[in-house]
């Protein structure tokens, strides 16, 4: 049973392709096209999908995709006439898009794919999800429990933006649901727009930035903008929200109630954006927990699987981890829209075509390894046609050892190996990586090497089975979806002049022996790294810790900021020549900096749209 998954059309276009219960591939089309969060249809990741594969469209059984439009435009049209006549403007301007592309989506997919083949059966073969029991089945078919409860929280699907569902075995049902407009997703985001980030990409952000700040504001929020039950239902008072009628997400209300207007994008942050930060983190928190406990007391189910784009929400899902109402909890990696892709297929798979499935002792995503690879006389043709200068070593071992001693020399590294993640992590297969124990890493990659803002934590990628010498975490962490503390035996006492230090003072204040990974309340957001999902990592990691006494590296994304992760090996040397690093190491390849032809430098500083 061959199954095309494919979400597109709002954010974090994607395509995923199965066969029965085995996940062949996974995308996002931001990958191939360089356009960050690209909402296209992904006709890129499609092809890649179906090459995967080694078929033709002809061969795949169905084709789902993951939401249904008319339910959506539904929701639309009954908003706006709910709040009528506020929010014309932003009717007038909404509407054009539906009825010329968003409406007609049977229509796109079956034009858009047609060169791909031209017999397919559109007519019998297409079918369509629903948006939250895509995100549900993302989550709960390729997790590592025979029954869960599944908790989705996101923006705002067709209807629903906060889901409770129950999986058992090959089945899965939604049993409780919340409603638009009241959504713990678009409430993050308002908080998103108001301390100015741009909303559905800055979200992480302010989680980055709660640590700096006190939860000051938590009480107000809850006393006028969200009622919050004790089983964690909610509802938002409309009166402080624009996103139903306007084209903004908060109001002069809203804006009233903290005493200042929401900050201009790229203007100074302050200690007011901070406290504002902590607070909404802090109220997210409480939700999520809350949902949680009742959840646990409701059902006494054991196990708990999360998605929605709220499920990204690393220091949320840490506390639910450490709060004990569940023995064990999994995330699905791609747990934003781009998983609907694969969650379409496997609930199409398992819901409609009742085909069987065998738990993995782990999880059933291969360490969300699932995007292309490329071959070693791929890399080598590329990187001649480029221009690039190039060591070609005899072994993997002599690669990963070079990369090593690079690493423990603190030099800055672009790592392309294996195949691409799919999701917004880089989990070691397309990443830079640094030296945890160097002061200086942390702000000279967010200032030299990504161009973003400096308050930005950076993960560690640590061996699986080293966890517990650095951090309080119990279990696994794959996906680098869950933050917990650092070791009290490896934090850095601190002076009274420092400890009185608030806001972005806190920074450049080393706080562990690996200062580069920990945040300013010594937490950091970990990846574990498994041998038997990334061996090549895990070799490194192991290599490196040979040489220095570490067994984790600085992991963060291959990209700078505003650009999609790189996918191709010309992505990866552009991305190298346009920032500060200083050795690219790529399939069997390495590529130092000092030895490139300097006309081929890039000024990717200023190459992309700001996030």
């Amino acid at each position: 049973m061959i199954i095309l998954g494919i979400s597109a059309f709002y954010h974090d276009s994607a395509a995923a392709i199965i066969d029965g219960e085995k996940i062949i591939a996974a995308a996002q089309e931001e990958r191939f096209s360089r356009v960050k969060h690209d909402a296209a249809f992904p006709i890129n990741a499609v092809e890649y999908c179906l090459q995967e594969a080694g078929l033709t469209l002809n061969e795949v059984d169905n084709v789902v995709f993951f939401e249904k439009p008319f339910v959506k435009f539904e929701r639309l049209l009954e908003t706006y006439v709910a709040f009528a006549p506020r929010g014309f403007q932003s009717f007038r301007s909404a509407l054009p898009l539906w009825v010329k592309e968003k409406l007609f989506q049977k229509k796109i997919i079956r034009e858009t794919m047609a060169h791909l083949g031209t017999e397919y059966d559109w007519e019998n073969r297409l079918k369509f999800s629903e948006h939250h029991l895509s995100h549900a089945a993302s989550a709960f078919f390729p997790s590592p429990f025979e029954e869960a409860i599944v908790l989705t929280l996101d923006g705002v699907g067709e209807w629903v933006t906060t889901s409770m569902a129950i999986g058992r075995g090959n089945s899965l049902e939604i049993v409780k649901e919340i409603h638009f407009p009241h959504s713990l997703g678009l409430l993050y985001s308002a908080f998103t727009y108001y301390t100015g980030f741009r909303v559905n990409s800055g979200e992480y952000k302010v989680m980055g930035l709660a640590p700096y700040g006190e939860p000051k504001y938590k009480d107000l929020i809850l006393q006028h903008i969200i009622d919050v039950k004790e089983d964690g239902s909610y509802r938002l008072d409309q009166r402080y929200f624009n996103y139903c009628t306007g084209l903004t997400m908060t109001n002069d209300k809203f804006a009233k109630l903290f005493g200042r207007p929401a900050r201009v994008p790229e203007d100074e942050l302050e200690q007011f954006h901070m406290d504002i930060a902590a607070s909404v983190q802090a109220v997210t928190e409480e939700i999520v927990l809350k949902l949680a406990k009742s959840l646990s007391a409701e059902t006494g189910i054991k196990n708990i699987c999360l998605a929605g784009g709220v499920a990204l929400n690393c220091v949320a899902n840490g506390k639910l981890q450490r709060s004990g109402y569940f023995d064990n909890v999994w995330i699905q990696p791609a747990a934003g829209d781009a998983g609907g892709a694969l969650g379409a297929a496997q609930a199409l798979a398992h819901l409609y075509h009742d085909v069987p499935r065998v738990v993995q002792a782990n999880d059933n995503m291969q360490g969300s390894y699932l995007g292309r690879e490329y071959s070693d006389d791929e890399i080598r043709a590329s990187l001649t046609a480029i221009g690039a200068k190039f060591t070609e070593h005899q072994s993997r071992d002599a690669m990963i050892e070079a990369t090593a001693t690079a690493l423990a020399d603190e030099k800055v590294v672009g790592w392309f190996q294996g195949r691409m993640e799919f999701g917004p992590r880089a989990l070691g297969g397309r990443s830079i990586l640094g030296d945890p124990r160097s002061p200086k890493m942390q702000k000279n990659l967010n200032l030299k090497i990504k161009y973003r803002e400096s308050f930005r934590p950076f993960a560690p990628s640590i061996l699986a089975e080293r966890v517990n010498d650095y951090f309080e975490l119990s279990g696994s962490s794959p996906y680098m979806l869950l933050v917990d503390a650092v070791k009290q035996d490896k934090r850095l006492s601190m002076s009274d002049t420092e400890q009185s230090l608030f806001g972005i003072e806190k920074l450049n204040v080393p706080r562990s022996e690996i200062p580069a990974v920990t945040h300013v309340d010594y937490s950091a957001r970990i990846q574990t790294v498994h041998r038997e999902t990334n061996p090549r990592y895990h070799q490194l990691i192991s290599e490196f810790d040979k040489k220095t006494g570490c067994p984790l590296v600085v992991n963060t994304s291959f990209n700078v900021r505003g650009e999609p992760i790189v996918g191709s090996p010309e992505d990866a040397f552009n991305c190298f020549m346009g920032t500060e690093m200083d050795l690219l190491s790529i399939g069997q390849f390495t590529l130092n900096k000092s030895e490139q032809d300097a006309s081929l430098a890039k000024d990717y500083k200023n190459e992309f749209s700001l996030d």
